[in-house]
């Protein structure tokens, strides 16, 4: 999978015949425009394509377009079709056979799982339980259960993206598209929405758990497992599933654990996918470039130029901040579940050393998180980080003890940054330099500001004194 940025990746090459399956989700939620994977051009003739020009193919294609614009319109007007996104992403389950429902018995499993799991997580940290109640899900209720959060994390990016082709354009070329603006807009939204739902397809047949990707999708203190996916995870490990299942149950609830009794963190993680998206600037001259080397004979032209990467945003010093900030945060919360489930389950999971390196090598290789960051908001994690997060949590585990180490996430100036991570001795070392910012933590960050504040006062009242003399 390609890392350019949400946008501007391309479509899936594998996958050209999509469109033309007939078979749709048993709800009704299949057919439509997620039919028509990227909208482009790729299967109109060319100049010598018309030999092999199926006029039945030409009707269809504009039938589904019509079919897309007509939900465009009702969907809103945000950046991105998230209705569209919706239905090309169950589409593509369907086609790919990975929508099976979950048993009786594997809701009853999922369900002790995670009873089981919250109770050997108590003994690892000090955080209280978060989950609130646990369900079992196929890959479309993952779909649809986490898209309200994808929204929250696409909208930013996406709608700098907009503004900033239209902020690129000439002042004469926007009096002169007109009314045109208006259905770029919608054929943009279309664009993201095919991207999101192509995403959301590979990610719904992967993910094993609501938090696979180090975020909070799901609905607040809702624990999801999705069992057809852990069946598919095990193949080839020699491994039960009742004790992979426990397993992930137990980071599953971890996650929540922290996510619900950690206020600041989900809203820190949004605001620093925003802050990227502020510095997102499309360079005008690219715009120039393009006007002469796009072929009018050859619509694919367009498409091929847009899927090389020519207009593709370039990475301010500013959005690389973000993106480094973006990587700790996420390593910092990975590599603190990886301690505390292998601290909970490690004695009584024969396979728990197994499966948490199968884990760790799935995200390293390109598991679901770094792909879906990369390819829909530009983001790409560094796996390293994790391991690097595991050993500083590790280290303040055995130095400061369970309940001094989980109370770093008391405030979001006490986390480790990345150069702490690179000497994780040294950020223990301060950590246990004086026993009255142990115990209140968030005193020292006042006693810590108010002395700031003090600092620049005094500052501001010699400055006058060495003018007069």
């Amino acid at each position: 999978m390609t890392n350019l940025p949400f946008g501007f990746s391309s479509q899936d090459p594998d996958d050209p015949d999509k469109g033309d399956s007939s078979q749709g989700r048993s709800e009704g939620g299949a057919g439509g425009p997620g039919d028509l994977p990227g909208f482009g051009f790729g299967g109109m003739p060319g100049p010598g394509g018309m030999p092999n020009f199926d006029i039945g193919q030409l009707g269809q294609m504009l039938t589904q377009l019509g079919q897309a614009l007509s939900h465009s319109g009702s969907s809103g007007s945000g950046p991105v079709n998230y209705e569209l996104a919706k239905q090309l992403a169950v589409q593509q389950l369907h086609n790919n056979q990975r929508t099976e429902r979950p048993s009786q018995d594997q809701v009853k499993a999922i369900e002790d799982a995670v009873r089981l799991a919250e109770l050997w997580l108590d003994a690892t940290t000090s955080l209280p339980a978060g989950v609130r109640s646990v369900q079992t899900w196929s890959s479309v209720d993952w779909v649809e259960k986490t898209l309200p959060t994808w929204q929250r994390l696409c909208d930013p990016v996406a709608q700098r993206m907009s503004s900033a082709w239209l902020e690129a354009l000439p002042e004469e070329a926007k009096q002169a598209a007109g009314p045109l603006l208006s259905m770029l807009g919608q054929m943009g939204g279309m664009t993201f929405g095919s991207q999101l739902g192509n995403g959301l397809a590979q990610l719904g047949g992967e993910v094993l758990t609501s938090t696979d990707v180090g975020l909070p999708l799901a609905p607040a203190g809702t624990a999801a497992l999705l069992p057809a996916n852990i069946e598919r995870f095990i193949e080839g490990l020699d491994r039960p599933i009742s004790e992979a299942t426990v397993f992930l149950a137990a980071r599953e609830a971890a996650h929540h654990r922290l996510f619900s009794h950690v206020p600041w963190l989900g809203q820190r993680l949004l605001a620093t996918v925003e802050e990227y998206a502020r510095g997102i600037h499309i360079d005008t001259s690219a715009l120039e470039d393009l006007a002469g080397k796009v072929d009018p004979t050859n619509p694919s032209s367009m498409q091929e130029l847009m899927g090389s990467g020519m207009l593709e945003p370039k990475t301010t010093p500013e959005q690389q901040v973000a993106l480094n900030r973006l990587e700790t945060l996420l390593a910092l919360v990975e590599g603190w579940v990886d301690v505390v489930v292998a601290d909970a389950v490690g004695d009584r999971l024969p396979g728990a050393g197994a499966l948490g390196e199968t884990v760790r090598r799935r995200r390293a290789t390109g598991g679901p998180a770094e792909q879906t960051f990369a390819t829909l908001i530009g983001l790409e994690l560094r796996p390293r980080r994790m391991r690097d997060a595991a050993n500083l949590w590790r280290l303040m585990t055995e130095r400061h003890g369970v309940e001094s180490r989980d109370r770093i996430w008391d405030h979001p100036d006490l986390l480790p940054d990345s150069s702490d991570l690179d000497e994780p001795l040294d950020f223990a070392d301060r950590w246990g330099s004086g026993s009255a910012d142990l115990d209140d933590p968030i005193a020292a960050i006042r006693r810590a500001e108010a002395d700031e504040a003090a600092k620049s006062d005094d500052e501001g009242d010699d400055s006058p004194k060495r003018d007069e003399n």
